[in-house]
């Protein structure tokens, strides 16, 4: 009696979730005549580098560039009496699954590969996967009960610049978190590089002038999970060094940094923040009653 042909498999796939939504591809009936989604990903080419071939399989199967993890987890399965083009085989599947992300206002996805494994691709709600109400492979399953947000912590320094009753405050472009909200000049500090330091660079950078930085005024943190700007899930936790500056009388502040997390600087009256008619960040008013 003959044995049962052996078939091992590497492929790498990859688990990209957008806020409450997940990147799925459902299996065409050359796979399974049943409804069945799975993560975006695939088989390894001979001598490729899984990394490579899990965003090649992400652009065939979705049509999308997305951007994947350093790091990845692995699951094996093993199915001694699996069918495979019409005949039973002993198979052992490892899997690689990373974490990826897509930039924001990226297309609806759209299957490329014509006659693959992959017949549609859709965004769907995490909640109809994790209830069961939508028909997913046990990959799935398994990797999203070790899937994570990742965790970003960032040390910032702020300036509080006052110029009689007003405040010099940057606007966070739709690069940054909280986007089209006012903001205290500053920004993260570097590896080594001092807090002063750092804000000195910030307020040069974002506003033109160079800055006298005093004595620290308070902290500020916030710990949020969400969708970055450039639209990576994130458990992010910020911790806002905020220091008394002070710049020049005879130069006035402008936008110097194009593209990046600011897109206005300006002097804003103290009474339109308490007013709220100017829409600030959280930091901002907290600074301003501690002060």
């Amino acid at each position: 009696m003959a044995s049962t042909p052996k078939r091992q498999r590497v492929a790498a796939y990859a688990v990209i979730v957008r806020d409450d939504q997940i990147l799925l591809s459902r299996l065409s009936p050359l796979v399974t005549q049943e409804e069945l989604w799975t993560l975006p990903g695939g088989g390894l080419d001979h001598g490729e580098d899984p990394r490579d071939a899990v965003i090649r399989e992400i652009h065939e199967e979705t049509g999308l560039d997305a951007t994947v993890s350093d790091t990845a987890r692995v699951y094996s399965a093993h199915l001694p009496s699996a069918w495979r083009n019409g005949r039973r085989v002993d198979a052992h599947a490892v899997r690689i699954v990373y974490d990826g992300w897509v930039a924001p206002g990226s297309p609806e996805p759209r299957v490329v590969e014509v006659d693959g494994s992959t017949s549609e691709a859709a965004w769907h709600p995490l909640a109809s996967v994790l209830s069961g109400a939508l028909p997913v492979s046990p990959l799935v399953v398994e990797a999203l009960a070790d899937h994570r947000p990742f965790r970003l912590q960032r040390v910032a320094a702020y300036g509080l610049v006052r110029r009689g009753e007003e405040v010099l405050l940057t606007r966070v472009s739709s690069r940054g978190y909280h986007s089209g909200r006012w903001s205290l000049p500053g920004g993260g500090v570097r590896h080594g590089e001092r807090p002063q330091d750092a804000l000195v660079r910030e307020i040069r950078e974002e506003c033109g002038v160079e800055a006298r930085v005093g004595p620290l005024v308070t902290l500020f943190d916030e710990h949020f999970s969400g969708t970055a700007p450039r639209g990576r899930f994130e458990d992010f936790h910020s911790i806002a060094l905020i220091f008394s500056a002070d710049v020049p009388a005879d130069v006035e502040p402008r936008l110097v940094e194009l593209d990046g997390t600011t897109d206005a600087v300006a002097w804003i009256p103290v009474a339109d923040i308490e007013s709220g008619t100017v829409p600030v960040h959280d930091a901002v008013t907290h600074v301003l009653e501690v002060t």
